[in-house]
């Protein structure tokens, strides 16, 4: 069961505070039946109707996409470059991105029309962890490392790590594996711009407990009813 107001918002109504409206103004009725009270909730097989119009919950999807580099995580671009949504069937367009990943990055994006599981997966209080492979111009050392976990100042924001081990390190370049929990702008790459090193190839390669496995590159799946259950926990 779900409350009446969010059952408007999941399809696609009106957000829950707008939904919230229509109830206390009588425009919404339960099985027949009007209903002003805020509190009522709904289950699987109730006939709601918004001024007479039945209403149906939109099905929730979930997928997961291994994003190329060379794409935009937007619908649309300014500059005109190819966006995520050409990988997806057409019915599938109107999903939004959960959180992002820059168009030179690569790797594990998830696509929902759930906004709860956005929320959960992208606000800051829910520390939801990714975990990433970054190959980098130079070496780095394990002092470099040190001051990702304790968390530095660059550009007026505060940068941390929760992990960080080195894969491997030449004079040429290093390859790092990060694990974040508040998924700031560019945070990756900001750290190690921070100590003097650009990032050559960035990949996501976890969310939560989800691993990218071997979804091949440009392409997606479908989350499975355990795994969405896990993100949502």
């Amino acid at each position: 069961m779900v409350r009446l107001q969010k059952f408007l918002a999941d399809a696609g109504v009106a957000s829950r505070r707008a939904g919230e409206g229509l109830i206390r103004e009588g425009r919404v009725s339960v099985n027949g039946q009007t209903v002003r009270e805020l509190g009522t909730k709904v289950e699987t097989g109730d006939q709601v109707t918004v001024d007479g119009q039945p209403i149906r919950a939109k099905r929730k999807l979930y997928l997961a996409l291994n994003k190329p580099p060379g794409l935009v995580c937007s619908r649309k671009d300014e500059l005109s470059r190819p966006t995520i949504y050409e990988l997806l069937p057409k019915e599938w367009r109107h999903l939004h991105s959960v959180g992002r990943l820059d168009f030179k990055s690569e790797g594990l994006l998830f696509l929902t029309n759930d906004g709860e599981l956005s929320l959960r997966l992208t606000h800051p209080r829910y520390g939801v962890r990714k975990k990433y492979i970054a190959t980098v111009e130079g070496r780095v050392d394990q002092q470099m490392l040190l001051a990702f976990t304790r968390g530095l100042w660059y550009q007026g924001e505060k940068f941390k790590a929760e992990r960080a081990r080195l894969v491997s390190a030449s004079q040429a370049q290093s390859v790092v594996e990060l694990e974040l929990a508040e998924g700031k702008y560019r945070e990756v790459r900001r750290l190690f711009e921070s100590q003097g090193r650009q990032v050559k190839r960035l990949q996501r390669i976890q969310i939560g407990r989800i691993k990218l496995g071997e979804l091949r590159l440009g392409r997606w799946r479908t989350l499975t009813d355990s795994e969405i259950k896990t993100l949502l926990s």
